[in-house]
């Protein structure tokens, strides 16, 4: 199957293209190339046993202190497309660990056992029609689904139907394709398209960003209330900033006491760290807008310490192919920033990756940050020092295991492929990484915590 998105979404030949538009443009090129080469063909990708990264391998795998402990296809997830994108989890009441498993043509389910391997449950088929982009987040045990497909809204899935599917014996109910129109604990369709789904977990809240910019909210952070699952509602939205690629929302209990227990979102836009306060969904305020050196376009980010919020990083996904900034050597670079004064965030040094690659999601976990970096895989960087050292000089990348061994010959590459994203929240410390090629990684840090 082929599909353009730009052409749905009727954006090809525009003679102002947004930077989202040639962004999304480039993408869509450079997977059309891929599926032409045969990377998504039938039966190219099977399923993998277990490797211990042993001397910098593991079996075809480069990596360094982190293990697979299992791999899965995108095909064995049933996708006919075979085409990954974003990936969350959710851990059940009882402690079982579920993965949702972004794909172009919908949302696969897998548990993730407690000695790491994958068990594929079943899938929720796209709303509409395939994308590209398909993004999730969970609140409560829902998992809230938007995607770049024209009409898709937000699906919202109760993932507490996983607990009772039966794969063996006579009793087997599963995998389940599940339907889109009975299943759903919720359709909203208050948006059409969306680009990312922010969750804050605390105010039962989902921004929707990127809902697009010839919409009433201009692709800002469109707000879901989804304190009741079923029955979804907006009470606004901030498109003071305009284009909101990603965010991370919070109750703020940082330094700058003036926002103390106020909701802020971190939003990533375009060209800026932009900080909002949300509290008043019907009059939002934006705190700062802060430029950078280097910046071509601003992707993602999250705090560094969610009990100190005094530093974020920020990932930059066009910065490495075009070359601007300390980029130029085309090696992942994150941009450290301290948000001590939410007024005036101050960009106080960069990381650079041992390799090239183009960054896409980060998260921050005691101290380490899972970066997916697109070709050079999952990369675990110690970021501890940012206190005593904001430079970035003292980070150090503490482990590694690359999905895309096809460029390790030359140091990597500056491209779309690989890894979209990860989920590195589980209590029982397993990861779990989504490929765009390839399928699920089930995987897990060895090295010092």
């Amino acid at each position: 199957m082929r599909f353009s998105t730009l052409a749905l979404l009727g954006l090809v030949g525009t003679a102002f293209a947004s930077e989202m538009d040639l962004l999304m443009e480039m993408k869509t090129a450079e997977r059309e190339a891929m599926r032409s080469r045969g990377d998504f063909a039938k039966g190219k990708h099977a399923r993998r046993e277990k490797e211990k990264c042993k001397d910098g391998r593991a079996g075809e795998y480069a990596c360094d202190n982190v293990d697979m402990l299992d791999f899965i296809s995108h095909e064995e997830m049933g996708s006919t497309t075979r085409e990954g994108n974003d990936v969350w989890g959710w851990t059940s009441p009882n402690g079982r660990e579920f993965g949702a498993v972004g794909q172009t043509d919908g949302t696969a389910f897998v548990e993730v056992r407690p000695n790491g391997e994958l068990t594929y449950l079943g899938r929720l088929p796209t709303q509409t029609v395939p994308s590209l982009w398909r993004d999730m987040k969970v609140i409560d045990g829902y998992c809230y689904i938007g995607s770049e497909a024209p009409g898709h809204g937000l699906q919202v899935f109760d993932m507490r139907k996983l607990l009772s599917i039966k794969l063996n014996g006579n009793d087997a109910s599963g995998p389940v394709t599940f339907n889109i129109a009975t299943d759903l604990t919720a359709w909203f369709r208050g948006f059409g398209s969306s680009h990312n789904i922010v969750a804050h977990e605390e105010a039962k809240m989902i921004y929707a960003v990127g809902t697009g910019r010839r919409t009433p909210c201009q692709g800002g952070l469109f707000m879901v209330d989804v304190s009741d699952p079923a029955n979804p509602t907006s009470p606004g939205c901030a498109n003071q900033d305009g284009y909101v690629h990603d965010a991370q929302c919070v109750f703020y209990n940082g330094p700058d006491g003036k926002y103390n227990g106020r909701e802020i979102c971190f939003a990533y836009n375009e060209d800026t760290l932009t900080i909002m306060d949300v509290s008043d969904k019907k009059a939002p305020v934006v705190i700062s807008r802060t430029p950078y050196v280097g910046a071509a376009y601003t992707h993602q980010g999250w705090l560094v310490d969610e009990n100190d919020m005094s530093f974020l990083l920020l990932d930059d996904e066009l910065d490495e192919m075009r070359g601007t900034g300390a980029a130029a050597n085309g090696r992942t670079t994150t941009y450290i920033f301290n948000i001590t004064n939410l007024a005036a965030p101050i960009n106080t040094g960069l990381y650079q990756s041992p390799v090239k690659a183009i960054d896409h999601n980060q998260y921050v976990i005691d101290g380490l940050s899972y970066q997916s970096n697109y070709g050079s895989g999952l990369r675990i960087v110690d970021v501890r020092a940012v206190e005593a050292d904001p430079s970035g000089k003292s980070f150090k990348q503490v482990g590694f295991f690359d999905v895309h061994p096809e460029d390790d010959a030359v140091g990597g590459s500056v491209a779309f492929v690989g890894t979209w994203s990860n989920y590195p929240y589980f209590k029982s410390g397993h990861i779990i990484v989504n490929s765009i090629e390839r399928g699920l990684y089930s995987l897990k840090y060895t090295g010092k915590k």
